[in-house]
Order: C-alpha cells, then sequence, then structure tokens
C-alpha cells in the first residue's frame, strides 16, 4: 500500500487519540481530522503555531514516518528520523561502512548513467530534442555511454548542463539552475526537498545510514547518501514543475509556490514509475533502490535498481 504524504498549513494542536495522528485546528471553524499513523509516508508542517505531543511524535517515528518542518519561507528546513529502522541494523551499518572504493566508484557509475538516462529519456517524452536509436538525444546517449568509474570525466556535470538549457528553453530562455535562483528554481527546490525526504526514509528502513555517501562526502552534509541515490529520481521532479510551468493558463511571471503548487508536488511520492520492468509508486520504487544497495554493501550484487522515465 502506498503511504500517504500529509501536509499541514494551519495552525494546530497534535496528538494521538486511538492510534491515530489527531488534529485539532485552532481555527474552531475547521473540524478536526483523524488519519491512521500507519497510512503515513511523510508529514510536512508549515504552520509556525503548532504544537505536538511527544507521544505523537514517538509513534510517527516507529512507523518511519519522514516528520518534515518548513522554515519562514514555507520552505523545506529540517527532518526527523527514526535511529531504529531495520531488526539488524548494525550488521547493515558494518556493511556500509566496510564498502570499498573500487564498489562505491562504480555504484556511482551506475547512478549517473540512469541520471543521464532518465534526463534524456525526459527531454525526448516532452518533445524538447530528436530522438536516437537509444531513445536520448545524441549528446546525452553519448555521454551516458562514456561513463566511467566514479565518472571522472564528469559526464554528469555536461549532461546537466544540457538538459538545464533545454528543459526550460520555450519558457525561460536563460534559465540556469541555482538553489537560490529565480523561478522555477524555487518549484525544484521544494520537490527535491520532498524526494530527498523520501529517499532518507528508505535509506533508514533498509537499515542504512544516510549520512555516509558513496560519492557526496561534505562533512557537513548530514544526507550524503541520499543525495546520492535520489540522483536518477530527480527528472520525475523536474517533469511535474515542468508540466506547472507548461500549463496553458500558467503565469510565468508569477511562480510563487501557493497552495496548488504545493499539492502537486506533495504528489511525487506516488508517481508511477516503473522500475525492474514493474510499474511501481515512487515511494515503494525508492524502498526498492535502497534495499537493492544494501545488497551491493553486503555483496550479494553489483547492481543499484533504479527507475526509468517512460513514454
Amino acid at each position: 500500500m502506498i503511504k500517504r504524504t500529509i501536509f499541514i498549513g494551519s495552525d494546530a494542536y497534535l496528538h494521538t487519540r486511538q492510534q491515530q495522528l489527531h488534529i485539532e485546528f485552532r481555527d474552531k471553524t475547521k473540524k478536526p481530522v483523524s488519519i491512521p499513523i500507519e497510512d503515513i509516508g511523510v508529514l510536512v508542517l508549515e504552520a509556525y503555531q503548532m504544537t505536538l505531543s511527544l507521544n505523537l511524535i514517538s509513534r510517527l517515528l516507529d512507523n518511519n514516518v519522514a516528520l518534515i518542518t518548513c522554515d519562514n519561507k514555507k520552505m523545506p528546513q529540517g527532518m526527523l528520523l527514526n535511529l531504529e529502522g531495520n531488526h539488524i541494523q548494525q550488521l547493515r551499518f558494518q556493511d556500509q561502512i566496510k564498502a570499498s572504493v573500487p564498489l562505491k566508484k562504480q555504484l556511482w557509475a551506475q547512478t549517473i548513467k540512469q541520471k543521464i538516462y532518465n534526463q534524456g529519456r525526459l527531454l525526448v517524452k516532452l518533445g524538447l530534442s530528436d530522438r536516437t536509436s537509444q531513445n536520448l538525444p545524441l549528446k546525452m546517449a553519448q555521454w551516458r555511454h562514456s561513463v566511467r568509474s566514479a565518472d571522472p570525466d564528469n559526464f554528469e556535470g555536461r549532461a546537466a548542463a544540457f538538459f538545464w538549457r533545454n528543459l526550460f528553453k520555450n519558457h525561460f530562455p536563460d534559465f540556469t539552475r541555482e538553489r537560490g535562483g529565480s523561478p522555477p528554481n524555487n518549484l525544484l527546490n521544494y520537490g527535491y526537498a520532498i524526494l530527498r525526504a523520501l529517499t532518507a526514509r528508505s535509506l533508514t528502513a533498509s537499515g542504512l545510514l544516510p549520512t555516509f555517501g558513496i560519492h557526496h562526502h561534505n562533512k557537513y552534509n548530514a544526507y550524503a547518501l541520499a543525495d546520492d541515490v535520489m540522483e536518477p529520481y530527480r527528472p520525475f521532479v523536474d517533469e511535474i514543475v515542468f508540466q506547472i510551468v507548461d500549463h496553458p493558463f500558467a503565469d510565468l511571471s508569477d511562480l510563487e509556490l501557493n497552495k496548488e503548487r504545493k499539492a502537486q508536488l506533495l504528489q511525487i511520492p506516488a508517481l508511477d514509475v516503473v522500475i525492474d520492468h514493474e510499474k511501481s509508486p515512487l515511494m515503494n520504487a525508492m524502498q526498492r533502490t535502497t534495499a537493492s544497495l544494501y545488497q551491493c554493501y553486503a555483496g550479494n550484487t553489483r547492481k543499484i535498481l533504479y527507475p526509468k522515465i517512460s513514454d
């Protein structure tokens, strides 16, 4: 069963009642709401005047819910995850920490190849590039084929530059992908934050430490592995943002994160994706990806399962 993503943007008191998340709004004209905790995968809290009971937080973590808090700009800022996501977690931590450098380099090459593939397939799907025999733009097909262990030639960067130059070329000819850049960077940032939370949640459930990456290794980054694993998933977020921008009635001079746009981006966990030739909700696919990553660490396989952008 696909877990739900719950967004709460109004001041409220959150606690448990009969094994459920019970929401009592400060605005008494709004009726209280109850949601089974076991149905929740991600809980996004945006309002500042919000109170949570410790019992509720404990029950959310017991059910591996990713609890996301937002800053004063209403952008995802913090995340709370269960420290014990797997019953043999210590063994899995050891396998992860002992992973060899050659293995991690090879896994990063796989990750980049799939990211480039998904970026290229998205451009073709949206009619923003011609097809080749591999259903990818010619340059991206060549770069993907040329990726070596650890990607020392930075084909990831070349593919990203080509991708961003083409994705919004009909809407924003001078678009530059920058975290603090002009819209639709804000929409991308929000979507990636939700994706990052999903990834960290799945890594924890698979008994892995989100901190120890296979490529990202900034000492200040507590979610380096999540940033690695989410790379091939980013084009699914990019597609949603493109759909928002490309809407016939979209006002390109006003792409602020309003309620409707957040609602679209919060559907990311439920997106249908194809992984290992099977259709699956993105949240479930992410769990398969992180489970396969552990199998790589354990020496049972050398391949990570990643989803593919399909027509």
